[in-house]
């Protein structure tokens, strides 16, 4: 009697055995890569995807991210908002309380180079993180730009994403907000997907001729 009682636990412990193996390898990796996400599941934890984007969305895929305190926060910014989502490139009208008002407030603070000195499809990220009081810890780190720009677009995205950053400091952080993000990285990729006139005579970042 007492042998098929241990033979019966032993069984079940194996089983539960499996089953947490299984899941784990079933688990989508939630490692903290850039830009990268999986979608939810009621078993997994934070962060990951609570949307997906539309078979007939134009552009890139954005979902909206609830990023808890303590991550890297990462953010797309385009110069040109996608169809029914202009409202959260828009201001808001009192102090940022939540990571969507601070995702909203530096959308609406991009302000991308004119046209004539532009690239289209140019894409740079940058990194930084803010003080308690909304000020900026030092300048902004350039992470990445499109391969195979210039170096005058590289510096000309560099200097547009540095003063439109500089127009809108400090933001006005409610207490709870700034001080979970004081000290926080967050990451910002901008995107410049307006759409440029073509020309023969002068094709998108064309190199300057030699003398």
């Amino acid at each position: 009697m007492l042998r098929r009682i241990a033979i019966c636990l032993a069984l079940a412990v194996l089983a539960i055995g499996l089953a947490t193996a299984a899941h784990a390898q079933q688990r989508p990796n939630t490692s903290p890569v850039p830009f990268a996400h999986a979608p939810c599941s009621v078993l997994d934890g934070e962060p990951c995807t609570p949307s997906v984007c539309s078979v007939f969305n134009n552009g890139p895929c954005l979902p909206e991210m609830d990023y808890p305190y303590g991550e890297n926060l990462q953010l797309t910014i385009l110069t040109v908002p996608p169809e029914g989502q202009a409202d959260k490139y828009r201001k808001p009208d009192h102090d940022l309380n939540t990571i969507g008002d601070l995702f909203a407030g530096l959308r609406s603070c991009w302000s991308p180079p004119p046209l004539d000195v532009a690239r289209e499809g140019m894409q740079m990220t940058v990194r930084f993180s803010f003080k308690r009081s909304g000020e900026m810890i030092g300048m902004p780190r350039l992470t990445f730009a499109t391969k195979g720009v210039s170096a005058d677009t590289r510096t000309t995205y560099l200097n547009a994403i540095n003063a439109s950053l500089k127009a809108c400091l400090p933001l006005k952080f409610t207490g709870g907000l700034g001080g979970a993000l004081a000290g926080r990285p967050i990451m910002i990729r901008y995107v410049d997907n307006r759409e440029f006139a073509k020309t023969a005579d002068k094709p998108a970042d064309k190199p300057a001729d030699k003398p």
